[in-house]
């Protein structure tokens, strides 16, 4: 009954309003192709929308995979403390995503925050990060590298999983850590990174809270994000029926690089 009233209801209901004129107060209209002809032929804030996104994910999702992965290594390792480590890298994956947006305007305010302020003991000028046409788009990229602890704890499970006779056996043929790193850590952790790498690209088309909360979509539309797009269109022109449209358009695009990824993963996934 859950499934059917609050996911598989609204998904089908949303595609029949997608084919529909609905401004929330009158009776849907059917228009037909209507609203995905208006989509892609008269509206500019589409076109931006997408490649504020692509632009993000091209760079978010990189990194989180790099630097998730740099450390749970470095959390593999046997020191003190390391279960204190682990769970203070956890954390910021559980606190509220308001919360952390309001830590970050704080931490990045060019003239107050902490990292300018840090900055300017050093001789160097702090840009104006979200206030910044140029530096507003790198600076949510930065700030998604907060939860990169979320990855870490899931890569660190996949490298307990690997068998210590296989490091072994390369340090017998003469491995080196970046030999071992290559020929023994990276293809047994691949299903891990497969996981994480669809999972990841499906959040980062979907990033919403930050930019809704610091920038509100600027300066000069600069972090216009998809789903802020499609959140104006529902919430503030209350136009349901090209929400609906724009929500579908979205869905087949992460749908799409999603089946590209796992069509790629025989090429380099490996299952022992």
């Amino acid at each position: 009954i859950g499934f059917l009233v609050f996911t598989a209801g609204p998904f089908l209901a949303s595609l029949v309003l997608s084919f529909t004129d609905w401004q929330i107060t009158t009776t849907p209209k059917w228009v037909g192709l209507d609203n995905y002809l208006r989509i892609f032929t008269r509206d500019p804030d589409f076109y931006q929308s997408l490649r504020v996104t692509f632009t993000y994910v091209g760079l978010s999702l990189p990194l989180s995979l790099v630097c998730g992965l740099s450390l749970s290594i470095l959390l593999n390792q046997r020191v003190p403390g390391m279960r204190v480590f682990r769970t203070l890298f956890y954390l910021p994956v559980v606190l509220s995503g308001v919360s952390v947006a309001l830590m970050w305007m704080w931490l990045l305010n060019p003239e107050y925050g902490v990292v300018n302020t840090l900055l300017s003991y050093i001789g160097i000028q702090g840009p104006n990060w979200f206030w910044s046409i140029e530096w507003a788009l790198p600076s949510v990229v930065l700030m998604t590298l907060w939860r990169v602890g979320g990855g870490a704890i899931i890569y660190l499970a996949g490298l307990q999983n690997i068998p210590p006779h296989l490091y072994e056996a390369a340090e017998i043929d003469g491995a080196g850590v970046w030999a071992k790193l290559i020929h023994v850590t990276l293809p047994m952790l691949s299903p891990t990174i497969f996981f994480q790498l669809v999972m990841e690209l499906i959040d980062a088309f979907q990033v919403f809270t930050a930019v809704y909360v610091i920038t509100g979509g600027g300066p000069a539309r600069s972090t216009l994000f998809y789903m802020l797009y499609m959140f104006r269109t529902a919430f503030e022109d209350f136009d349901m029926g090209y929400a609906s449209a724009q929500a579908w358009i979205m869905a087949v695009i992460i749908m799409f690089f999603t089946l590209l990824v796992f069509r790629s993963s025989a090429a380099w996934v490996y299952y022992e």
